[in-house]
């Protein structure tokens, strides 16, 4: 069987149902389950994407319907496809072990049925089904195994960032808090990267992930994996996290962890970026008020310097085109008429035509952020990092698409 590349970005929340029922209070009231996999399709250019509060009874009413108008399409080897896109659905799941902070987890599963069935399981277990990232009050082990008995996929959600994630609040060491034989992989987040990351050990055996807890549609694809495949559907996705048949994941694309917003720790009196103190106190202000930076978690965790597995795909640095200065939306909107969607712009389209319509600053950006010769401004207690806009003297020289 020929295997083939797909993109894939496999955290993306519904913030409402298309009659306008809450789901994840903090999403996009436009972020619904159809306008999700049009953004994926049509824009996006993405061709495998995970969605998330797919456990939510009125979303999964919403799918129905479309199955049953043939506008979605189950497919044999799991994940619903509507045109070339095919939804793995998902949901996130809140846990918090005795004594300990609270963790995301990601749990995936085959098809509507399936997720019906750990629906109305995990409706025991937590107190308002229709809201995304419900708090699970039951027992750990019980719920990975479900996970594990409907053929599901589990995988711990940026499992670095300061608030609600493994290593960021809950424990420090993963295998304190899950049983590392149920998991399929291991979610970063935005301000890491796997050459961060596999400073862990305990970490060196898993399928890292990257995707863009989008919880707005151009925050779609911000970041994304790569993946080695015959076809996207959830089969296929599972061998590749368990790196089964030739099945793999070829690349995660993420953002520099510089341009995260929980990338260094940042005082949230006076705002200034830090560094660790044995005081706990800013040094600027002597306030005790500070968020953690995920880089600082990471050098408190770390046993080891970085090694990369032989199995660990390549961390290629891509910055999503919202970060590109002088980007506006009507003219991204004559790039994606030019070229298709964003993935085209970002990584194959050529940089004379990109200059043409956008101007020559707008591909200079481009060009460098393909180059990963941007600079950045440190992103940290919240807020994002920013790139440095370039001068004139680094434009575009050539036709170079590359």
């Amino acid at each position: 069987m020929t295997l083939k590349s797909v993109f894939a970005d496999l955290h993306i929340h519904i913030g409402r149902t298309e009659g306008g029922l809450p789901v994840k209070i903090t999403g996009a009231r436009n972020l619904t389950f159809d306008n999700i996999v049009q953004e994926a399709t049509h824009r996006k250019g993405i061709r495998m994407i995970g969605i998330i509060d797919a456990h939510s009874p009125p979303v999964q009413e919403e799918i129905a319907r479309n199955l049953d108008e043939g506008r979605y399409e189950t497919l044999s080897g799991g994940g619903i496809r509507y045109r070339d896109t095919t939804a793995i659905l998902g949901v996130e799941i809140e846990v918090k072990g005795a004594g300990r902070g609270v963790a995301h987890l990601l749990a995936y599963f085959p098809d509507l049925d399936v997720m019906r069935t750990f629906s109305g399981w995990m409706s025991r277990h937590v107190k308002n089904m229709q809201l995304s990232t419900q708090r699970f009050h039951g027992d750990l082990r019980e719920l990975e195994g479900k996970v594990a008995d409907l053929g599901g996929l589990l995988v711990p959600a940026h499992v670095f960032t300061p608030f609600k994630s493994v290593y960021g609040s809950a424990v420090d060491r993963m295998s304190d808090l899950l049983d590392p034989d149920q998991l399929a992989g291991v979610e970063l987040g935005l301000s890491s990267d796997s050459t961060m990351a596999d400073r862990i050990s305990e970490l060196e055996g898993f399928t890292f992930l990257t995707n863009s807890d989008a919880h707005s549609l151009p925050k779609i694809g911000r970041e994304y994996n790569e993946l080695l495949i015959s076809e996207p559907c959830f089969h296929e996705l599972k061998r590749a996290l368990h790196r089964q048949e030739g099945r793999r994941v070829l690349a995660n694309y993420g953002l520099d962890p510089k341009l995260g917003k929980y990338h260094r720790t940042r005082c949230l009196n006076c705002e200034e970026l830090l560094s660790p103190t044995e005081s706990g106190r800013c040094e600027y202000c002597g306030s005790t008020k500070m968020v953690r930076g995920v880089a600082d978690r990471i050098d408190q965790l770390a046993d080891r310097p970085t090694h990369h597995p032989d199995h660990r795909a390549p961390y290629i640095y891509q910055v999503p085109l919202e970060f590109i200065p002088k980007l506006g939306p009507k003219t991204l909107q004559k790039l994606l008429s030019r070229f298709g969607t964003e993935m085209e712009i970002l990584h194959r389209a050529s940089l004379a035509d990109i200059a043409e319509l956008a101007g020559a600053s707008v591909a200079t950006h481009i060009r460098l952020a393909r180059e990963r010769r941007l600079e950045f401004e440190e992103g940290g207690g919240g807020s994002y990092g920013r790139i440095r806009s370039v001068g004139k003297d680094q434009g575009v020289s050539g036709d170079s698409s590359v």
